[in-house]
């Protein structure tokens, strides 16, 4: 019995000891201002499959086998920036940490105004701003680039949106016709498309291998939706003046079930442009149900129809007449304001999504993506008439200035009357013109018509995750696009005329040979008809390595693509198969290989280095010399390669993050189009394998630049500080210098002529146009224990330039017609001409707010901003005109004056406010 009782009590008292000695992690998360207990916080130790909630009163605890040494705690929660924490686990010890705070992300907000401010414009690469990283990040330098920089169309390393990959639900949603994403075809759908997963540059996706600037997957799983509702409403003078929305999700239901939707409209007579009209509305639905514990099915469904109407690029003399909200595109019919150029966008977009957990490390997602619908912009046609643009050159001051036989002071005074007092289209001049036509059995002299493109696309793809240890985590995708678009010149409106002619007025070309001199009528094809075949096929693999002291990883891509254009029409000057029937099909193959590590010098400091190479296909945009007319590709068309280094310090503490970037890209062997109408081009080659021909010419062409090199390098720096729980300072700074690399071949095409020589452009050291090369933001917020909030920015942008025309630095320019230098040619005086405009450096201050009341189980919330609160006038981009494009011709123009070629310009914005209230529920 004795010896019973002392082996019972030794047992006791070696369980008490092994409790005693057991590992554990614990701790509890408050509210950053008023220190309240967060339930519902997800804990997790990074790198492990350590994961728990925080109870009712905030708390957590880990214990049983936890892993030893240095680690990172990191807690989030939806409506909260998360953080990270660096602990340190012994064996046998006690790792607590009490009242760790969390503090509310107001990017909500921002992210609602962002996404719904469509600044991009097909038509003008001076304005593709940096879509792709309008939301929510958790990067200080990245959320000040979108929601600070983005109204002067700032561009983060200076790279265009083609270079950032965006998917929904792991489908890739970027077009294949230039590889940018179509951002209005989700526009208005804010509430459903908060759940996104980024990386930034080239750091690995679970989705695939990506693009240079980085990924974004937007999760429209109904699952993934928080249960509840939201009701907003806002206000604004910037796009749009009014928006509702409305949104609703049922989480998990009895059975599997689950139920996300969404419905919303913004509309405006008018944005911060004159004559710009906004009529928008969206919808969405997910259907989700959870076959059983491995299987889930997922329907999702958007459709957004929009029309916009789009605002022009302006002469300063233009601007100097009217102002910064002046556009050329609209005037008054029967009392209301008519814009000629309108953008109307319908494409839906249906997604089919299998989610199969293998096992407890393993998952395969299939996904089948739908989209169809069209994209059109409207515009004049005026084969009989005058040229019905209010700012046409012949209607301004300069026109009259510039006469040959001395200024015309009285004409340029009436022209100035005219232009300010009215400057707008004459819409009654042009119906009263059509309808004196149709009296007498005349064809109108007006028309208008949109450029037509019907898109059909099926993508299917299948990506696998899988851990493979604790350590090692492995992706790998395969992906299938298919592409037919039609694209044809479609007529809207005869605007009171009995008809219209198909035939090209300025040369006199059919259209459309097989049908000669057809009349067409509303809702006929017009100009042009072909269709553009395109099949795309890729894979990618990707190992990511994580360890104590250092994660690495490598990934790997290879891509198969193909295009075809099937002319529909003969036109008159391209015979045969060079318009008609199928071209040549176009195949390329894409590489591409990157790879990086994270060195973590100690839990607060890490060092990120990054490494890529790639080759990709040449966009179906500049695959074909003018698609429009014929079947010509580029010539010497090959892969554009792109190769990329960067390199980061990173520190993190709870009360400071700081990031540290350097980075080096060089583009090589890109092609550029742009179509445009040219004055002076002084040797077109009739017969290039004779002797060229050199005319003195004046035509529409498409000026194709090849072979062309690019160099980006720069550095960013964010830092974020929360000095007090109720205070935080922000910093942040992109300093960039973009060039051209070398010097491209040029040449024009034409059906006015055949083609011109090859020449060679001499564009290296000059700037790449696109938003500011360097851009600095500082910035406060304070946030009161009472749920109201208050923030304020001062933004500093400089290094702007004009995007040169190519053409002008060519031979071109000082050859005359009879293939000698240009008399009186000065090469100082032809440096001055070519120099490259750089636009004013300018200050910008923003302001944001909010407050939010719970109400019982409700909540209410109130947003509000205002952009460039000083109204700061400022250039945000411009184009110099390829109408001079020879020395005599541009001097000429430089000495008048008021230049009647003068470059256009896009202005910012003046001051502009959003505000916005929600309720949910």
């Amino acid at each position: 019995m004795k010896k019973i009782l002392i082996v019972f009590l030794f047992g006791i008292f070696s369980s008490l000891t092994a409790f005693a000695q057991q590992t554990v992690v614990k701790g509890s998360v408050t509210e950053a201002i008023s220190f309240d207990p967060i339930p519902n916080v997800t804990v997790s130790i990074e790198g492990t499959d350590f994961t728990t909630l925080t109870d009712d009163n905030g708390m957590f605890e880990f214990t049983s086998g936890l892993p030893l040494g240095d680690q990172i705690l990191r807690i989030s929660k939806d409506d909260y920036l998360f953080k990270r924490y660096p602990i340190v686990i012994n064996e046998g010890q006690t790792v607590d940490i009490a009242d760790m705070t969390l503090q509310k992300d107001n990017a909500a907000d921002l992210f609602t105004i962002n996404l719904t401010d469509d600044e991009l414009d097909d038509e003008s690469g001076g304005l593709d701003n940096i879509s792709g990283l309008l939301q929510s990040s958790q990067d200080v330098f990245q959320r000040t680039a979108a929601f600070e920089f983005s109204s002067s169309f700032y561009r983060v390393r200076g790279l265009d949106s083609e270079n950032g990959t965006v998917l929904m639900n792991g489908i890739e949603m970027n077009k294949i016709y230039d590889g940018r994403p179509q951002w209005s075809d989700w526009g208005g759908l804010n509430d459903m498309l908060r759940n996104q997963e980024l990386t930034t540059g080239l750091a690995p996706s679970a989705y695939g291998f990506g693009g240079i600037l980085g990924t974004t997957n937007m999760n429209v799983r109904a699952s993934q939706y928080r249960e509840g509702g939201r009701v907003t409403y806002s206000t604004s003078n910037r796009s749009y003046t009014n928006r509702v929305m409305a949104s609703y999700a049922t989480g998990l239901l009895d059975g599997g079930w689950s139920l996300a939707t969404m419905v919303g409209r913004r509309w405006g007579n008018e944005g911060f442009q004159d004559g710009t009209l906004y009529d928008a509305n969206s919808f969405f639905i997910a259907v989700e149900k959870k076959l059983n514990a491995n299987h889930s099915l997922n329907f999702t469904s958007m459709y957004t129809p929009n029309r916009r109407g789009k605002s022009s690029p302006n002469t300063q003399e233009v601007y100097d007449l009217k102002d910064i909200k002046y556009n050329e595109y609209w005037g008054y019919l029967d009392g209301d304001k008519k814009n000629s150029r309108i953008k109307e966008i319908e494409e839906p977009i249906l997604m089919l999504n299998h989610y199969w957990d293998i096992g407890s490390k393993s998952t395969l997602n299939t996904n089948i993506g739908y989209q169809f619908g069209k994209v059109g912009n409207s515009r004049l046609d005026y084969s009989g008439g005058a040229n019905p643009s209010p700012a046409y050159y012949q209607n301004l001051p300069s026109y009259f200035l510039g006469d040959s036989d001395g200024p015309d002071y009285a004409g340029a005074y009436v022209a100035e009357q005219n232009f300010m007092n009215d400057g707008q289209i004459n819409w009654d001049r042009i119906l009263d013109a059509n309808i004196t036509n149709a009296s007498v059995g005349d064809t109108g002299a007006y028309v208008l018509y949109e450029d037509r493109t019907d898109d059909t696309q099926i993508n299917v793809n299948s990506i696998f995750n899988t851990e493979i240890n604790e350590n090692i985590m492995f992706n790998a995708a395969i992906n299938y696009k298919n592409l037919k678009s039609e694209n044809f010149g479609n007529i809207i409106d005869l605007l009171g005329g009995s008809g219209y002619l198909n035939v090209d007025s300025f040369d006199g070309f059919q259209y459309d040979a097989q049908n000669p001199d057809r009349v067409v009528g509303e809702g006929d094809k017009f100009r042009y008809n072909y269709n553009i075949f395109a099949e795309v096929i890729s894979g990618y693999a990707q190992a990511q390595f994580k360890y104590n002291k250092i994660d690495f990883y490598v990934s790997g891509s290879v891509t198969s693509t193909s295009y075809q254009r099937d002319g529909l029409w003969e036109h008159d000057n391209f015979a045969g198969n060079l318009s008609y029937g199928k071209g040549e099909e176009l195949k390329f193959t894409g590489l591409g290989a990157k790879g990086g590590f994270t060195y973590k010098i100690t839990g607060k400091h890490l060092l990120d280095v990054n490494a890529g190479y790639i080759t990709k296909a040449p966009s179906i945009r500049n695959s074909f010399a003018n698609s429009r007319d014929n079947n010509t590709v580029v010539d010497n068309l090959s892969e554009e390669t792109i190769t990329t280094f960067d390199a980061s310090y990173i520190f993190r503490s709870p009360i400071v993050k700081a990031k540290l970037t350097g980075y080096y890209t060089k583009i090589e062997d890109a092609n550029e189009i742009s179509f445009y109408y040219a004055d002076g081009i002084t040797s077109v080659g009739a017969d290039l394998d004779s002797e060229t021909i050199f005319n003195d010419t004046s035509a529409f062409v498409q000026e194709i630049l090849q072979g062309v090199d690019k160099k980006h390098i720069g550095a960013e720096l964010g830092i974020d500080a929360q000095v007090t729980p109720t205070i935080k300072l922000k910093a942040v700074a992109g300093i960039g210098q973009y060039t051209y690399d070398n010097n491209p071949d040029l040449y024009l095409t034409s059906t006015s002529f055949d083609r011109t020589p090859t020449y060679k452009s001499n564009l290296k050291d000059y700037k790449i146009a696109g938003g500011p090369q360097q851009a600095y933001s500082l910035g406060f917020e304070y946030r009161d224990p009472d749920y109201w909030w208050f923030g304020a920015t001062v933004n500093y942008l400089s290094n702007t330039y004009i995007d040169v025309s190519p053409l002008l630095r060519t031979e071109n320019f000082y050859l005359a017609n009879d293939g000698l230098p240009i008399n009186n040619y000065d090469q100082d005086v032809a440096n001055d001409l070519l120099k490259q405009e750089e636009f004013d450096a300018y200050f910008t201050v923003n302001l944001t707010g909010g407050k939010s009341w719970k109400i019982g189980d409700y909540y209410i919330g109130v947003f509000a901003s205002v952009n460039n609160l000083l109204d700061e006038v400022y250039k945000t981009g411009g184009f110099e005109q390829g109408r001079s494009a020879n020395y005599a011709s541009l001097l000429a123009d430089n000495q008048i004056p008021k230049r009647k070629f003068g470059p256009k310009y896009w202005y910012g914005r003046g001051a502009t406010y959003f505000v916005n209230v929600n309720f949910r529920f």
